[in-house]
């Protein structure tokens, strides 16, 4: 027996109002040099008044920020992945803190943490390039982005031992259960959450979801990756986020209209963002 053909819906057909926020993207990377100027068109006509990009480095922000000239819609955070930990290093630190100095539309220190999931950096590694930007962040009094896979223990003993319960602070792609919410939300931290949400076995990660005050939940696509049903496997995109946002409000029982402009407002409020023209 074949596979059932997946309907691939248009998200613009389930477009929402132009409040919404994509709060972590990662737009500057090779997969979107072909047709970037059209993703961000699809963002907006799908309802995206604002774009989270990622930058994964100081070499990266430098290289590729005027990507984003004709967008004043799209906002940057800026760190070093965990398994790139190696590459955090005195200068790299240097340039990030003058990075900061200078460009006002980087707005949060992240996506940094930890993962163990892949063995491309060794743990001690990880955890002295966490430690680094954390210190970075607190000084520069930027909020943080989290990235935790494969490590929540570790990552939460560390942001709890070094005192930053209370401190703005989002989870970046949440996928776990509601006792890691809870403790998450427990130190006032913000969650976001991606496409896997509406995949059929993920019934536990929508039960976490309903668990999250309203004024703490945002959502993202971390795209290209995690594309939500019915695009699951292809490239995401911010304009699938309409996607995510569906299934979220139904898990809590709200209107999508409603779940969206909460999450946008969240997101503007946590990165203390510029309203975005909407025109």
């Amino acid at each position: 027996m074949g596979h059932k053909k997946v309907e691939r819906i248009d998200p613009l057909t389930l477009a929402l109002p132009l409040v919404g926020v994509d709060s972590h993207a990662h737009l500057d990377g090779p997969e979107f040099d072909s047709d970037r100027e059209m993703v961000l068109a699809r963002a907006r006509a799908a309802g995206l008044r604002q774009v989270g990009n990622v930058f994964l480095g100081p070499e990266e922000f430098a290289a590729r920020r005027s990507f984003f000239d004709a967008h004043p819609e799209v906002f940057f955070l800026l760190g070093i992945h965990p398994c790139e930990g190696q590459r955090c290093t005195p200068a790299s630190l240097a340039a990030m803190r003058a990075a900061f100095a200078v460009e006002p539309r980087l707005r949060a220190v992240g996506e940094i943490g930890l993962d163990f999931h892949w063995q491309d950096c060794p743990r001690e590694i990880q955890f002295r390039a966490f430690a680094a930007q954390l210190d970075m962040a607190r000084e520069l009094g930027k909020p943080v982005v989290i990235h935790c896979r494969e490590a929540e223990d570790e990552c939460l003993m560390i942001l709890e031992s070094r005192g930053f319960a209370g401190y703005p602070l989002l989870w970046h792609c949440f996928g776990g259960g509601s006792a890691t919410a809870r403790r998450i939300l427990h130190n006032g931290w913000h969650i976001s959450v991606p496409g896997p949400v509406t995949y059929p076995a993920n019934e536990d990660l929508r039960r976490a979801v309903a668990l999250i005050p309203a004024d703490r939940l945002l959502l993202e696509t971390d795209c290209p990756y995690l594309a939500p049903v019915p695009w699951r496997g292809k490239r995401n995109e911010p304009a699938l986020s309409v996607f995510t946002a569906r299934a979220v409000a139904a898990a809590r029982h709200m209107s999508p209209e409603d779940l969206w402009q909460s999450c946008g407002d969240n997101a503007r409020r946590f990165f203390n963002l510029p309203d975005a023209p909407a025109g």
